[in-house]
């Protein structure tokens, strides 16, 4: 889940009526009455954007700073997919934002122009958030044609952070981003993934204009595991200064700091601190309890009993409230966090981020966009936690949030003086050796019937793949459910068994990440040996489960993103048959790394050790990095493939 960052930004200025302004720029804007757009011919696209302009204004009305924000996009469709797609347009509509201007048009490839009627502009309601929307309904749309639409949206300003595409999965022929402002208004901008710098007019005096028009902006299609909208083209702008007041950034972090460190560490009221002393005693803390053991009680208990709901009200905030109810919001839910971390004195820091895949985190421009998700920090043992995940716990916080940079928040106190330093840091991944799939198999063969095994599976999981699972423990509830959870890693492999002596260990819900979740299983199942003539094929490989294969057909552009480090243990121990051998063992040797500064990155590595009749299997796989960069990608795909190819193994059993 993520936190937008609003209200707690305090300004450091007020706003001056600028004595002479220009009207705003949509009332002097429009579209052309006769239109004559073309595309090439010879480009076969299902969509191509002959236009978008993109122009918002920030202006003094009755004293008030409002933003005018337009849209004008001219697309030109050329397949059914795409006409199913764009013949419904949304429009950002909210409660407290003001529809100026609306309307659009269809352009027949023979030009004939169809004007939408006004009683084509809809107006739905989602029946799950209960919010209202707006959309175009556009008919008489023929592949070839061109849709056109414009609006204009009044609303509340957003100039804290904001981040504007430039780049998207299809050809853009003219892009257009204009920003307007009184001319005691700064704005700082910047650019990311290539895209040119936006440049101040200088022509422009009355009021600000700022602008980046680009030609022929290259579509960006997605791939497997790319973080797509952090690679695509795109700005990202906020207010910087007011001119009357240039000694003092608008938007800063050391300000940002100060409004997030009154809003989330408050004094608390001798009510409040009773309160927090019950909620303590709740939580049943064994004497002498360590650190990391309190920690990881709190965090399972808070997400055991409070409910959380992602929505503004200022009753899900108010400490007491959540004491008293056990309701909270997300921002409520992390005031609950620091008041009892605050109470049992444990050393902790507030961090904000981003979703590295949505957005790396800059550490050199200052934006509200950049603080969309809520970590906390304990320097003691370098663990993190991610308070408003519940499916989370305490030193393996949501994964797309770490491998980033971030902002934290660390509360001091010098005498009776409190305050917040704020700092920006990298947030480190949990190292592989912390996210690990042990498994140890042992396979014999029915001497009666050499087509039949019995099979014991031992296997751990610890961090992260542990974490959908041993967490919940306490929900899973009877014998046949636990059963069911057993069988589900057999049927990773076969779904033809017969189980027997199922067992799970460490299967307590707070035991994740002390101990890992263990499963034990014996079974019986045909589903691994095929009897061809006189020999006999046993399918090593499906051991370990089906795997992942990446094909490349084209050539990579875009970096690939893992979640996690990771790393997987296999050792395989197969009792050959009395009579029998295996003709083709080197098949089982695949030895392929990715080595980068001296070190083993990824790897992938099986290998096999014959003594008398027993053959014994290690197939290990190790990532020890997230970012893939697309020079490192043919070497990641070859390790995961090898994966793949490990999976297909097949050995041969013949008469000695």
């Amino acid at each position: 889940m993520k936190i937008k960052i609003n209200l707690l930004i305090a300004l450091l200025f007020t706003f001056q009526m600028v004595v002479s302004q220009e009207i705003p720029f949509f009332e002097s804007y429009d579209w052309e009455v006769s239109p004559n757009y073309t595309v090439d011919n010879e480009i076969e696209e299902d969509m191509i954007a002959v236009k978008e302009k993109t122009v918002t204004e920030f202006y003094f009305q009755d004293e008030d700073l409002v933003e005018f924000y337009l849209e004008h996009k001219v697309l030109w469709l050329n397949s059914d997919d795409a006409i199913e797609e764009y013949n419904k347009i949304y429009l950002p509509f909210s409660s407290d934002a003001e529809l100026r201007v609306n309307k659009a048009r269809v352009i027949t490839p023979g030009g004939k122009i169809i004007n939408l009627d006004k009683s084509k502009i809809l107006t739905a309601e989602d029946e799950e958030t209960g919010n209202t929307y707006k959309y175009f309904a556009l008919e008489g749309i023929s592949k070839g044609s061109f849709i056109e639409y414009m609006y204009v949206v009044k609303r509340p300003p957003n100039y804290t952070g904001k981040k504007f595409y430039i780049q998207d999965g299809y050809y853009k022929d003219k892009v257009e981003f204009d920003l307007y402002s009184p001319s005691n208004l700064l704005f700082k901008f910047k650019s990311y993934n290539n895209i040119q710098n936006v440049e101040r007019d200088t022509l422009s005096t009355v009021k600000l204009h700022y602008k980046l028009h680009a030609a022929k902006v290259q579509k960006l299609e997605n791939e497997y595991q790319a973080p797509y909208n952090a690679s695509r083209g795109f700005i990202v702008y906020k207010m910087d200064k007011n001119v009357d007041n240039m000694d003092e950034d608008i938007i800063s972090y050391s300000s940002i700091a100060q409004n997030v460190y009154a809003s989330y560490y408050p004094e608390y009221s001798e009510k409040t601190k009773g309160l927090l002393n019950d909620f303590i005693k709740e939580l049943a803390l064994p004497k002498n309890a360590d650190q990391e053991s309190i920690i990881r009680k709190l965090d399972f208990y808070i997400k055991s009993t409070v409910y959380s709901q992602d929505v503004y009200n200022e009753d899900l905030q108010d400490l007491d409230l959540i004491l008293t109810t056990q309701l909270a919001n997300e921002s409520g839910v992390i005031k609950l966090y620091i008041a009892v971390l605050r109470t049992l004195n444990i050393a902790h820091e507030l961090v904000i981020t981003t979703d590295r895949t949505e957005m790396k985190f800059d550490p050199e421009f200052e934006a509200t966009n950049f603080l969309t998700d809520f970590l906390l920090y304990f320097p003691t043992s370098k663990r993190y936690l991610s308070p408003n995940a519940s499916g989370t716990r305490y030193g393996f916080p949501m994964p797309y949030v770490t491998d980033n940079y971030g902002l934290f928040l660390k509360e001091g106190v010098v005498g009776d003086q409190k305050s917040v330093t704020g700092r920006i840091k990298y947030i480190e991944p949990v190292k592989v050796d912390e996210v690990l799939d042990v498994m140890k198999v042992t396979i014999d063969f029915n001497k009666e019937n050499l087509t039949e095994n019995t099979v014991h599976l031992d296997r751990t999981f610890s961090g992260y793949y542990a974490m959908n699972i041993q967490p919940f423990m306490h929900l899973i509830q009877g014998e046949d459910a636990r059963n069911d959870l057993v069988d589900s890693f057999v049927e990773s492999m076969t779904y033809e068994f017969e189980a027997q002596n199922r067992e799970l260990i460490n299967d307590d819900a707070e035991l994740f990440g002390v101990k890992p979740l263990q499963i034990k299983v014996d079974f019986t199942t045909e589903a691994f040996v095929e009897k061809a003539g006189r020999k006999y094929l046993f399918k090593l490989g499906d051991l370990i489960g089906q795997q992942i294969e990446l094909y490349q057909e084209k050539e990579r552009v875009l970096p690939l993103e893992g979640q996690f480090h990771r790393g997987y243990k296999r050792t395989l121990t197969l009792h050959i048959p009395e009579g029998y051998k295996i003709t083709n063992l080197d098949d089982i040797n695949i030895d392929n790394s990715y080595v980068k500064d001296g070190k083993e990155i990824f790897f992938f590595k099986s290998s096999y050790q014959l003594e008398g009749n027993t053959l014994t299997v290690t197939a290990n796989e190790y990532y020890k990095e997230n970012i893939i960069e697309v020079a490192m990608y043919e070497d990641y795909r070859t390790v995961i493939n090898s994966a793949a190819d490990f999976n297909k193994i097949v050995l041969l059993l013949t008469a000695e």
